[in-house]
Formats: C-alpha cells, structure tokens, sequence
C-alpha cells in the first residue's frame, strides 16, 4: 500500500530535478541569466544543485520500493 506514494513522489522529484537541470543548462548555454538579478554564477550553480538534489531524492523514492 505504501509503494503507490513512493512512486508518485519518485516521479515527481525525478521530473522536476531533471527538468530543472535542463533548463539551467539551457539558459546558462545561451548565456542569458537564471535568475534576474542575481550573480549569474551563483544562481547557476544553486540551481544546478537544487535539481540533482531533487534528482537524488527521486531516484531514493524509487528505489526503496
């Protein structure tokens, strides 16, 4: 029974670390800022950051099924 919360939050950490790192990327590839007004580098990298943890807890929800 307690498997079907641990999927459903698996896949939405995974999702929104994965589409967080895609988008840092993509913003930092084109070199426009990731957040206005904030150093450029700083902002980067705590968004990098914030999505592989968002990732990491994921991939932990899923695999303690």
């Amino acid at each position: 029974m307690e498997s079907g919360p641990a999927i459903y939050a698996g896949v939405v950490f995974a999702l929104f670390g994965g589409a967080l790192l895609a988008w840092t990327g993509t913003r930092v590839r084109r070199g426009e800022p990731v957040a206005h007004g904030v150093n450029r580098v700083a902002s980067a990298t705590l968004a990098s950051v914030a999505g592989t943890a968002a990732l990491a807890l994921g991939v932990y929800c899923l695999t303690r099924l």
